[in-house]
């Protein structure tokens, strides 16, 4: 049995073409193994997930473990060598790989820090055949470590951190487990805010539809959530809202600012029909929802932050917004 302790991740050939240890994170407890293998080896068969599973090679905290088996946080999970078949392996074009390359706000020894654009996933799954890591590392090809530290919706854009190396992916871990990291987003919600400043702490459930796709609700016996709300500004109808992060839930900010009243603009997940129509009356074309700074300590000590720009399409809705004021 190899150990996760031992292995060199940077004398690593391709992600799937090596055993990988990967720690399960916060927003990924509750996930079926089954489900998680898919989204880290989009294009793999079914059938050779659950083969590698039956077979023991793939395990959780060294032991054999089911399909149905739903992750902890902290788990171990080893990922045995998960080839796609060459006749649906996908290639990234040279529009997209460019695209992600100019979006590096910042490149450390240790990390990237990314300004994804709205629209990109941050891995292949559900349908996704490539997301951010899996272009990143067809972009980067001499890169022998490239690993997500945390994730962002689809539709949210912003600052995204990965490590280059696996002693800062897991020292990130920890910060995060810690509240150690600091995650601000910018955001515009339907409706006049009048909860000036807000910290709201309504605990949240996650629920995997057979479709695989995941929805998250206030629940009384979900899990503790926490996001401070700062009110910036008010347009015709429109409030413009900056959070902070104490928590990493999934959907968390949407699902907080949709039970308080206050949905994302553009969010066809957790708004109603009259955020819809109020959406389209507006021509928003992506979700609202922007993460505009991250701050950590690397190496121990030193404090850094970093702050990615709205894009073109936020900026141009605020311009109209402050027009019709």
């Amino acid at each position: 049995m190899e150990n996760p302790e031992t292995t060199d991740p940077e004398k690593s050939r391709k992600p799937t073409d090596t055993v990988q240890f990967k720690t399960v994170e916060a927003d990924e407890a509750g996930r079926r193994l089954d489900n998680y293998l898919l989204s880290l080896a989009p294009g793999v068969p079914r059938s050779r997930i659950y083969r590698a599973i039956r077979s023991g090679e793939v395990r959780i905290n060294k032991g054999r473990i089911a399909a149905s088996y739903r992750l902890k946080t902290d788990d171990i999970v080893r990922v045995p060598p998960l080839r796609v078949p060459s006749k649906n392996k996908v290639t990234a074009g040279s529009k997209a790989r460019q695209s992600l390359l100019d979006s590096i706000i910042e490149k450390h020894k240790a990390y990237y820090v990314l300004n994804k654009p709205s629209g990109w996933a941050v891995h292949g799954g559900s349908g996704i055949s490539l997301g951010v890591i899996e272009t990143l590392r067809q972009a980067l090809p001499a890169e022998h470590y490239l690993e997500l530290v945390h994730r962002l919706d689809r539709s949210t854009s912003g600052c995204l951190l990965i490590a280059r190396k696996r002693a800062f992916l897991r020292e990130m871990h920890r910060q995060i487990r810690e509240d150690e990291v600091g995650k601000n987003y910018l955001m515009l919600v339907k409706g006049h805010w009048h909860h000036g400043r807000h910290i709201c702490e309504v605990p949240l459930k996650t629920e995997e539809r057979r479709s695989g796709e995941r929805y998250v609700m206030p629940h009384p016996h979900g899990k503790y959530c926490r996001t401070d709300f700062e009110f910036l500004d008010h347009f015709s109808g429109v409030s413009f809202l900056r959070a902070t992060l104490h928590t990493g839930r999934t959907h968390q900010i949407r699902v907080h600012c949709a039970h308080l009243g206050y949905p994302v603009l553009g969010d066809d997940r957790y708004g109603d029909e009259d955020l819809e129509d109020f959406s389209k009356k507006l021509k928003v074309k992506r979700l609202c929802l922007h993460a505009s700074s991250l701050s950590f300590e690397y190496p121990e000590g030193n404090p850094v932050q970093f702050d990615a720009p709205l894009g073109s399409e936020f900026t141009k809705l605020i311009d109209r917004l402050c027009y019709r004021r």
